[in-house]
Formats: structure tokens, C-alpha cells, sequence
């Protein structure tokens, strides 16, 4: 419309250069027509009431925490949420204010919080039996396998169940090394594949390696279309790799891990074309190519059902975790029955892996996902969300960068587009506005100047408009 597209222009010319805190940013005026100026949008209804909370309260929680728990667990917000019920894509915390989550338990839940089918099949089971391990036999596990195998390309049709992701990536690992022989393994600067003693070394963000050996590991360049220093050309990324295994290694590997879309590191999406490159390099090392599926999987980037295929590749071994479960503590590695052949030479168990409570709601969880056509929605609502936040992006220089597939987006934050300088300050600071306006998102990057955003798969068109608002509100009041 004219009236709308006057006012836009007269709000770019009202743009002003505000300083603080020693960060610089452009940010827009108000504009009398913008609702964001006026007032904070409000919150979708949602025709649920939740349960009048009766325990403890977030200062006496707070309390014991620091009392009983380690001392690195840090938690959100200057003042933390206590989150005491959650339905669907919402939370409520002791006051019984709702949040929208827009980053689903660190993008865990995915049908959506206490879905009523996965409740179901998790308490059904749990009344019948919780744990027996994989000693006997139980239907449960067998089925969940074989519902998981199902959705699985190529020849990977065995399946590992684990607890976590962190066990799923050690697994693969010591996989990789006792198929291939050798000891060396590659990761890209920038990944998170777990705080185990051994996948810490996989991990490349200093803000999460503790000092300890880190066991023959090389970090090669990050394929980082928006801040790598190659742009998105794949080839020059995937010639850092072949240097690596020509002058660091003995020229034979164990394996590549990547995730196709950097969680921790900031929703980074590797450039085009490059797992293709790289995992012919690996290969022909003698190498297996891994691929952490543990944030990307099960229809979350809406294109295709594991972030992998977007590169066009197929893995020798896949790696899960998250939403697998919607909430369980609940992994799996799946792979080639040649190499999972290889486990045989000794005695391989895991007492919960597999447990009939775990098993039972993993493949409820696969059931509601295809029931729901949660791949769809995701492609169709991250399309919807994409768009507003580049339109966002047009108007305040402050955003970087809108990346991402789906429902798995990140949006970076720069006090100067030019120079990419992370805007660390004013993240902190629409993280707090952000929350008290009643969304909840997470933060990645190394220096924490991305917003992540993952919500659960039933996130709508409405969630997503007013998330986008509450964005825009926020930044209009920096």
C-alpha cells in the first residue's frame, strides 16, 4: 500500500546512530504507525489454563541449586525462570505467566511439551514395565528400531540406542576408530558435539573445552557462508581439509564428524556443496563420515528429514539425540550393518539405552511426527518466519545476518555490518526484553550475538507473528 510504504520511508530517514555501553548501532526511529512503537504485541491465546503451582519458589529453588548442585550450571536471565508446567509450544513459570518457547528445552521438544499421544505411550509403558535392559527380550526397542531404521537412507538400517547425544557422538567415534584402524579424527571449528571426556575434543568452542588431552583430533576450517574467510565456496573450505590429512596426519583417518547446521556455534549452515567434497577426501583416507543429526533430525529444517540430505550426501554413520525423545533422555547411532559389525569384538551394553519407558516414547514420537506432517509445517512455518525476520533485517542495520532452514533459524546480532562486530551488549540486552515481553529464545555463537531459534514443531503462523513483533518492539526500544 502507498500509506504503508510512505511511512516506512519516512521511518529509514529517521535512522540514528546511538551509542552505549561503548557498542554503536544504527537502530529506527518510531514510527506512529508501527504497532511495535505503540505497544508490545501480546501473546496468542491459547485456550489452556495450568495447574495453580504450590511448590517452592524460584528463590528457595535458585537456593538449593547453589547449594546441592555444581557450580557450572548457569541458568538464563538476571533473575531465573522457574518453568513449572509446559503444554505444547508454551511454557508457564511459578506465576502462571506463559512464555512462547521458542527454543524448545535447547531444541529438544518437538512434537511439543507434554504431548498428549508421546504422555500416553510413556505413561501406558511405564505402568507395565520401566527397565529390564537389553538382557531380554522386549518388544519395545525392537520396534522403535525398526520405526527409526525405517526413515534411514541407503544401507544404515542398525541402530544403537543411547542416552544423550554427547554418548551417541563418543559411540560413533570409537566406531569410526576400530572399523578404520586408525586413531584421527576431523571436526570443523565452531561444532558442539558434546561435553563427554571424549567428545570434548570434537567440540571447537573454547567457551566449552576444559583443559585435558584432547586425543588426535584436527578442527579445520569452518565452511561459514556469513563470517568464514572463503565465503561460500565449498571447494577452497573442503582444500583446508585434504591439507589437514596431507601434512598433519599420516594420511590415513578414523572418520569426519559435522553437523549440517552448527547448533551451539549459532545456526551456522555449512556452504553448499561442501559434505560432497569432504566426505571423498575422508574416504579415500580411509575414513568414515559421521553425521550429528542430534539438533538437525526428524524434519526440523522442513526441506528434507535430516539436515545431511540437504548437502546431498549419505553418512556411513548418523548420530541423534533431542527430539528424538521430545524431553527422554534418549540418543541413538545408526549405521551400516558392515560396520556395526565391528562392536562385536567385545561385549557392547548400555543399561538405560533401550529401556521400554524410552523406547516406548521414541516411537510415539516418530508416530505424531508423521501423523502431524511436522516436516511440512516446518517448511511452510520457517519459510512464513524467515521472511519477516529479513524484513526485520532491512530495517535495522543491527541484524547481521537471518540464516537457517525451518525451524531452525539464527539471527546474528553486529554493531557494524562491514566489520561483523558481535553486538554482545545489546543481545544481553533483547534477551531480557525478549523475556519479559513473554518469549523465550536461546543464544550461540562464541561470543553469544546469536539468537537461536527452535521452537517445538507445533510453533505456528500466529507464534511466529508474534515472535517476529516482539523482536521488532524490542529492537524499536534499544
Amino acid at each position: 500500500m502507498a500509506w504503508r510504504s510512505g511511512i516506512l520511508r519516512a521511518r529509514d530517514q529517521h535512522r540514528r546512530l546511538v551509542r552505549r555501553n561503548g557498542f554503536a548501532f544504527f537502530s529506527t526511529a518510531p514510527s506512529s504507525a508501527s504497532s511495535a512503537a505503540d505497544s508490545p504485541p501480546q501473546i496468542p491465546r491459547f485456550d489452556y489454563v495450568p495447574k495453580p503451582y504450590k511448590g517452592p519458589s524460584g528463590d528457595e529453588v535458585l537456593e538449593k541449586r547453589k547449594k546441592f548442585l555444581g557450580p557450572s550450571l548457569f541458568y538464563y536471565y538476571q533473575k531465573p525462570l522457574n518453568i513449572v508446567e509446559g503444554k505444547m509450544q508454551y511454557l508457564f513459570d511459578e506465576n502462571g505467566k506463559r512464555y512462547l518457547d521458542a527454543f524448545a528445552g535447547i531444541v529438544t521438544v518437538s512434537c511439543g511439551h507434554c504431548h498428549p499421544e508421546v504422555l500416553n505411550a510413556i505413561v501406558e509403558q511405564s505402568k507395565l514395565l520401566q527397565h529390564a535392559t537389553t538382557i531380554y527380550l522386549h518388544h519395545a526397542i525392537a520396534d522403535f528400531a525398526e520405526a527409526l531404521a525405517s526413515k534411514m537412507p541407503g544401507n544404515l538400517k542398525v541402530v544403537y540406542v543411547v542416552n544423550s547425544g554427547s554418548e551417541a557422538n563418543e559411540l560413533a567415534m570409537l566406531m569410526a576408530r576400530l572399523y578404520s584402524g586408525n586413531l584421527e579424527m576431523i571436526s570443523l571449528r565452531n561444532a558442539y558435539h558434546g561435553g563427554s571426556s571424549g567428545t570434548i575434543g570434537l567440540t571447537a568452542l573454547n567457551t566449552w573445552k576444559y583443559s585435558i588431552p584432547q586425543g588426535e583430533i584436527h578442527h579445520v576450517v569452518n565452511p561459514d557462508p556469513y563470517r568464514g574467510i572463503f565465503g561460500s565456496d565449498a571447494s577452497l573450505y573442503a582444500k583446508d581439509v585434504q591439507d589437514h590429512i596431507d601434512y598433519g596426519t599420516s594420511g590415513k583417518v578414523a572418520g569426519f564428524i559435522a553437523e549440517t547446521i552448527q547448533g551451539v556455534g549459532g545456526a551456522v549452515e555449512l556452504a553448499p556443496g561442501y559434505l560432497k567434497l569432504v566426505y571423498d577426501m575422508v574416504r579415500k583416507a580411509g575414513g568414515l563420515c559421521i553425521a550429528d543429526e542430534v539438533q538437525t533430525g526428524f524434519g526440523r529444517t522442513g526441506s528434507h528429514y535430516w539436515g545431511f540430505e540437504t548437502q546431498g550426501v549419505i553418512p556411513d554413520i548418523v548420530t541423534m539425540a533431542k527430539g528424538i525423545g521430545n524431553g527422554l533422555p534418549l540418543g541413538a547411532v545408526v549405521t551400516t550393518p558392515e560396520i556395526a559389525s565391528v562392536m562385536a569384538q567385545k561385549i557392547q551394553f548400555n543399561t538405560f539405552g533401550g529401556n521400554p519407558v524410552c523406547s516406548a516414547g521414541g516411537h510415539a514420537v516418530l508416530r505424531v511426527l508423521d501423523k502431524e506432517k511436522r516436516q511440512e509445517h516446518c517448511a511452510d512455518i520457517g519459510s512464513h518466519l524467515t521472511a519477516r525476520f529479513r524484513d526485520l533485517q532491512e530495517r535495522y542495520d543491527i541484524i547481521g545476518d537471518v540464516r537457517g532452514r525451518g525451524l531452525m533459524l539464527g539471527i546474528e546480532l553486529v554493531t557494524d555490518r562491514k566489520e561483523k562486530t558481535p553486538a554482545k551488549a545489546e543481545t544481553a540486552v533483547l534477551f531480557e526484553k525478549l523475556r519479559e515481553l513473554g518469549v523465550l529464545v536461546g543464544k550461540g555463537g562464541l561470543h553469544g550475538n546469536v539468537f537461536r531459534i527452535k521452537p517445538p514443531m507445533c510453533f505456528n503462523k500466529d507464534d511466529a507473528d508474534f515472535l517476529v513483533d516482539a523482536f521488532d518492539y524490542a529492537l524499536s526500544k534499544l
